[in-house]
């Protein structure tokens, strides 16, 4: 790839060698002193012609090979003037011996002709025979220059033989190798290397070095998540990055000793459409590089929120409709990694037609079928699946969804040809093809396969047949969404919802989802679940709800794919209110039985109730890791038993008194407390007390009440595997602000809060339980870290640890969700709840938001009933359930106002107050 450096237009406004050259030999002095005058001669040097790469870039933002190859010329002037400067002026030899020659070669990607701005810059000296002294006297004076020139070095020093043994036994040194180029130096040194290494090291290694490079590339995969959708991508290891177009490269360079990759035409590896891909890939994601590296100031490879937006800017994206400047840049970013992936696949094609031997796939087992057998027409090619003429698709443009369709049927591998075939074609699906109902009977048994729907749509969706097939699927297709609660682009996000679903259905994951795999078993209902799946995100940049539009596009699709009516509406419905039970679980008190009553009104039917779970969960656990915990189960749960008992028996409250004799009788039970004290205990608390906690939760406040006695405050901290979290349940006497000042405790204690339950009791205690985690999302859960939680809580609470200065000494850490511009938004309602007033804040997620939140409900004479925390990455959404000091909501305009103004305050961080 090193002939790209002598296309770089004007290179001498980069660095003049002839005129550094001449100015180096001017320079007087000898030993450290001329040394370190040369260094300060090539740094000023260095940094124009940096200055000219960044210039010229930004003046052609799109313009990435070129940028890289520039660098790569600069470094290339400034290691041939620091040779010859060390050679002739600082270790001059006058009559050099057939021992005393070296050469300077690049390797890696500054050897292919690449670097970003901040790359290291990778050299190898050779010496023909073990290094004398004057050859590690040039090594060692260059090595100090260039580290005082601020270069990143990776250096060898190594004899021809040392290369040849070290080349054979290091799969990393070997590929290193491989892009050797000649720097500088002994030419005859440098060719006798080159000639050993194809001698000695390639010859009759190629297929050795093809199965550990593809090994590598899979861990390597593995290793960076093994998806290219992730939406905080390494655009250098990451799947479908560079790292992947250089394996290609790599192992063509193996092959066939080729110095390009435009070789590789003729060598039958790509076709001159292939090739084309591979350049406009490269060219982009090299630009891309180059951006990031000056932005982030260093040398960085992944494309984090923090930096996409001023890249996106760089390269002059604009906003559309529906969808920001950064989202229209990384949706170019992941179509670059899907091209990518298509050009690995059938670059491998064509490896193994010409590696493998007949009848055997290249690393593989024989075809299980000793001659192709007809499936609907297509054939077998040593057990994949692919097509028995260029023209298959031409003739019938239905058999582009057929392909996947038997494949599916058949659990059948397709072949690489075969997809490219596809790919190519994929453009004659048009109107009639979408409209025939052999294809769309097709597509919805692809969809709802009882076997692996996940992955064949994964291939349609590579080859493009997908998006074509489903238009308003191909709208979204490598559409990111810029936050950090989504991990993946909104297809991969799609289609891998279709695979958890599967998966519970299978049973595969029955013990994480008991509920929705008794669900999955008994519905008659499966195709308007797997519709609803794939659609449920359908709409999403459009501009407007993505659920109101994705319901519409429902309506339109399901008669299409030949869906009932009544299937159809259900599908509509189901996509419409697909966040509506999450919404209701996690920011909404469940023991306020009207939260239950509004979410059964709207959802009318059991069945329904039961597809939403199903709905929920999977689209909840495809966001990414770490997404869903017990919590979410559990709350989820909570809301699916409630609203079930509510469709069951009517739009009444049925049996309250009797749920709380049941919880007391078992609660006793377990307890073995006498009649008379559990009769004293249980008419301390109110009604509302035993109907929001848990049996579990119950029993520990119990014990804690029991073992605090008389005691001003007892705090106990435990762990709650079912929901993921630690419990810290606080005992105190009631007083106003008790919950800010908690709210502030627990987040000095290094606790992040994701539930609340206020209670007190009626003597005037105030008896509160809070789900707590630690940063990372994670339980506090072994006895050092609880006794050190209830400690720093007891303390700050005690006020012996100066909460108030602490907490205001502390200052607002800049996080990764600064990156994001988010409103902050207040939204008050006094019919939500027939009790309370509710009330919701949208903000950017903080440490010791909850305490700043509820020191402005404090203040403004609110009394808190209950919080819920939730979290959407960089959005917090924090829901109180408040009423005025004697009980009752609050309301009056200018009171409402007042409120909601201190509330925006205290969100933005203006203003926070933190008096214990």
């Amino acid at each position: 790839m090193s002939d790209r450096l002598d296309t770089i237009p004007n290179r001498r406004a980069i660095v003049d060698r002839r005129v550094l050259a001449a100015a180096l030999e001017e320079l007087t002095g000898d030993g450290t002193a001329l040394r370190q005058a040369g260094a300060a001669l090539l740094r000023p040097a260095l940094d124009a012609g940096r200055a000219e790469i960044a210039r010229r870039l930004e003046e052609h933002p799109s313009q990435g090979a070129q940028a890289a190859a520039a660098q790569a010329f600069l470094t290339d002037q400034i290691l041939r003037l620091l040779y010859d400067f060390t050679t002739q002026r600082l270790h001059r030899l006058s009559n050099p011996t057939t021992s005393e020659r070296l050469a300077l070669m690049a390797v890696g990607g500054y050897g292919r002709g690449e670097m970003a701005p901040f790359s290291d810059v990778d050299i190898a000296f050779l010496t023909p025979w073990k290094a004398t002294g004057w050859s590690e006297a040039v090594i060692e004076s260059m090595l100090y220059t260039l580290w005082d020139l601020g270069l990143k070095v990776g250096h060898s020093s190594r004899s021809l033989d040392e290369m040849v043994r070290l080349a054979k036994s290091d799969l990393t040194i070997r590929t290193a190798l491989l892009e050797a180029r000649y720097v500088w130096g002994d030419q005859g040194v440098y060719d006798e290397a080159a000639a050993r290494f194809d001698r000695e090291v390639v010859a009759g290694t190629a297929r050795t070095f093809v199965a550990e490079k593809l090994a590598e590339r899979d861990a390597r995969h593995k290793r960076m998540g093994d998806s290219r959708y992730v939406v905080e991508p390494n655009l250098k290891e990451g799947k479908g990055g560079l790292r992947d177009l250089h394996t290609l490269f790599w192992i063509g360079k193996y092959l066939h000793r080729v110095g390009t990759v435009a070789e590789l035409v003729d060598k039958g590896l790509l076709t001159a459409a292939e090739l084309r891909s591979f350049q406009k890939a490269e060219n982009f994601l090299w630009a891309v590089r180059c951006h990031l590296h000056s932005v982030a100031g260093r040398a960085e490879e992944r494309l984090t929120f923090d930096v996409q937006s001023e890249i996106a800017r760089r390269m002059r994206y604009r906003e559309a409709t529906g969808r920001s400047a950064v989202e229209r840049f990384m949706q170019h970013y992941f179509l670059t990694a899907k091209a990518v992936g298509d050009l690995t696949g059938v670059f491998l094609a064509h490896l193994d037609d010409s590696l493998a031997p007949k009848g055997r796939r290249f690393g593989g087992l024989a075809g299980f079928m000793k001659a192709p057998r007809q499936l609907n027409g297509f054939v077998l090619d040593r057990g994949r699946l692919t097509v028995p003429n260029d023209n298959w698709f031409r003739t019938d443009p239905v058999r582009l969804v057929e392909l996947f369709a038997v494949a599916d049927a058949q659990g059948l591998e397709i072949h690489p040809t075969a997809m490219r075939a596809a790919a190519r074609d994929a453009r004659l699906i048009e109107a009639r093809v979408r409209t025939d109902k052999r294809a769309n009977e097709l597509f919805l048994g692809i969809l709802t396969s009882p076997r692996d729907p996940e992955t064949v749509l994964r291939w349609m969706n590579e080859a493009t047949v997908f998006g074509r097939f489903v238009p308003d699927f191909g709208r979204v297709v490598a559409q990111m969404q810029f936050d950090m609660y989504h991990h993946y682009t909104v297809d991969e996000h799609s289609i891998r919802a279709i695979g958890l679903l599967s998966r519970i259905e299978h049973g595969n994951l029955a013990e994480d989802h008991p509920l929705v795999t008794a669900i999955l078993k008994s519905t008659s209902m499966r195709r308007v679940l797997y519709a609803s799946v794939l659609l449920h995100d359908i709409a999403k940049g459009r501009g407007g709800d993505h659920s109101v539009l994705g319901a519409e596009v429902a309506m339109k699709l399901c008669p299409r794919f030949g869906m009932t009516p009544a299937e159809t509406e259900t599908v509509a419905w189901l996509v419409r209110h697909h966040l509506l039970m999450s919404a209701t679980a996690f920011k909404r008190d469940l023991a306020d039985f009207k939260t239950v009553l509004d979410f059964a009104e709207l959802v009318q039917s059991p069945e329904r109730l039961r597809l939403l779970l199903a709905l929920t969960v999977v689209d909840i656990r495809a966001v990414g890791p770490g997404v869903w915990n017990g919590w979410k189960r559990q709350l989820l749960g909570d809301l699916f038993n409630a609203a079930e008992e509510v469709l069951r028996l009517g739009h009444k409250q049925t049996g309250r008194a009797e749920r709380i004799a049941a919880k007391q009788a078992d609660l006793r039970a377990s307890l073995g407390w006498d009649a008379a004290a559990f009769a004293t205990y249980a008419r301390r608390l109110p009604d509302g007390y035993w109907i929001a906690e848990p049996d579990d939760v119950l029993a520990a406040n119990a014990r804690t009440v029991e073992r605090a006695g008389d005691a001003p405050l007892t705090v106990a901290a435990q762990v709650y595997p079912s929901r993921g979290a630690t419990l810290v349940s606080v005992y105190a006497a009631d007083h106003p602000g008790l919950f800010y000042r908690l709210a502030g405790a627990i987040h000095l204690a290094g606790a992040s809060i994701i539930d609340a339950r206020i209670h007190t009791t009626r003597d005037g205690m105030a008896l509160d339980n809070f789900l707590v985690q630690d940063p990372f999302g994670r339980m506090f859960d072994d006895a050092d870290r609880l006794k050190r939680l209830e400690t720093a809580v007891g303390d700050a609470l005690a006020n012996r640890g100066r909460l108030a200065e602490r907490l205001a000494a502390r200052p607002l850490a800049r996080t990764r969700a600064d990156a994001f511009a988010i409103e902050p938004n207040v939204l008050i309602d006094n019919k939500a709840s027939n009790r309370f007033t509710v009330i919701e804040v949208n903000a950017r997620d903080r440490p010791g938001l909850l305490h700043a939140l509820a020191h402005a409900l404090f203040e403004s004479k609110a009394t808190i009933r209950s919080a819920h925390i939730a979290t959407y990455g960089e959005r917090a959404v924090d829901t109180f359930y408040v009423t005025d000091l004697l009980g009752g909501k609050i309301d009056g305009t200018l009171r409402l106002k007042s409120l909601e103004r201190r509330l925006l305050d205290a969100a933005e961080g203006l203003g926070i107050a933190v008096a214990a």
